[in-house]
C-alpha cells in the first residue's frame, strides 16, 4: 500500500554521497543504491527512502525486493539496455503488490502519465490485486489486471498493441515454455524481455539449479528470442537468475 510514513530523508551518519549515474529518464544508480523519479510526489510504495534533488523527488529502488532493480546492479552489459523507455508499452507478467511496478510506471509515465506510457500489471491473488488497484488510483497510465498471467486471453483486452518492453515473474513450472508464448504474442519485434526464473519452481526439471536454469536457456535459445544475457542473482535473490533477451527483428 502507498504510505506517507517515510519522510523526505538525509544522508546518514556516516554515509558517504556518491555522485549520481544516469541510467535512462528518471533512473539512476548511487553508489550500489538505485533511484527512480517518484511520479507521486510525497509517497513511498513499500516504505522506501525518498529525498528530494531540487525540485524533484527521487525514490529508493531497493535490490533485495525487486528482481529488476537487483539484474540492474548485477549485468555484465549495459543497465541501460535493460530498462523501457518513457512512453513505451510495459507488460508486467506476475505484478504481485506492484513494489517493482510503481518503479517501472516512473520511467515509463512519469507524473500524471505525462508521457503517455503504459504499464499493464497482471496478477492472479485478489489479495495483492487490491494493493495494485490503489496504486493504480494515483499512477495513471497502470492497468492492473486480474487473472492468470499464463494465459493470452488475459492480457490481450489490455494491452495497446504490442510491448516495448515485458517482465514476467510467476512462479509455475516450466516458466520459460510460459515466457516464450507470451513473448511471442505480446512483445513486438525488437522488444526487450526479462525473465525472472526461480529455480524451486521449476519442479518438473530433474538435476540441481544449474541445469533447471540451463534446461531453461535451451528453451529460449530455441525460440525466436535471442539471450543476451542470463543475469545471477545471488546475493540479492538466491536460486534465481534474470534472462535478459531482445525478440529478434524479423520475428512476426
Amino acid at each position: 500500500m502507498p504510505s506517507r510514513r517515510d519522510s523526505l530523508s538525509r544522508p546518514r551518519e556516516g554515509e558517504r554521497m556518491a555522485r549520481p549515474v544516469k541510467l535512462g529518464w528518471g533512473v539512476r544508480r548511487e553508489g550500489r543504491s538505485l533511484w527512480t523519479r517518484n511520479a507521486v510526489r510525497g509517497v513511498s510504495v513499500r516504505g522506501e527512502r525518498r529525498k528530494k534533488d531540487g525540485r524533484v523527488e527521487w525514490r529508493q529502488w531497493i535490490p533485495s525486493k525487486s528482481k529488476v532493480a537487483a539484474a540492474l546492479l548485477r549485468t555484465n552489459n549495459d543497465p541501460t539496455d535493460i530498462l523501457p523507455e518513457p512512453s513505451s508499452t510495459s507488460l508486467y507478467l506476475g505484478a504481485s503488490s506492484g513494489g517493482t511496478c510503481s518503479h517501472i510506471h516512473d520511467i515509463v509515465c512519469g507524473a500524471d502519465n505525462h508521457h503517455g506510457g503504459q504499464v499493464v500489471a497482471v496478477e492472479i491473488s485478489p489479495r495483492m490485486m487490491r494493493d495494485l488497484v490503489t496504486l493504480a488510483e494515483r499512477r495513471s497510465g497502470l492497468v492492473p489486471v486480474l487473472g492468470d498471467a499464463r494465459l493470452s486471453h488475459t492480457v490481450s483486452p489490455y494491452i495497446r498493441g504490442k510491448a516495448d518492453w515485458m517482465h514476467q515473474d510467476i512462479s509455475c513450472a516450466n516458466q520459460a515454455v510460459t515466457f516464450v508464448k507470451m513473448a511471442g504474442t505480446f512483445l513486438k519485434p525488437g522488444g526487450t524481455g526479462l525473465l525472472s526464473l526461480k529455480a524451486a519452481s521449476e519442479r518438473s526439471s530433474d538435476g540441481d539449479d544449474d541445469s533447471r536454469f540451463a534446461k531453461a536457456e535451451g528453451i529460449l535459445r530455441e525460440s525466436e528470442l535471442e539471450t543476451l544475457e542470463r543475469i545471477e542473482l545471488a546475493g540479492f535473490e538466491d536460486r534465481h537468475v534474470v534472462f535478459h533477451v531482445r525478440k529478434t527483428a524479423e520475428s512476426r
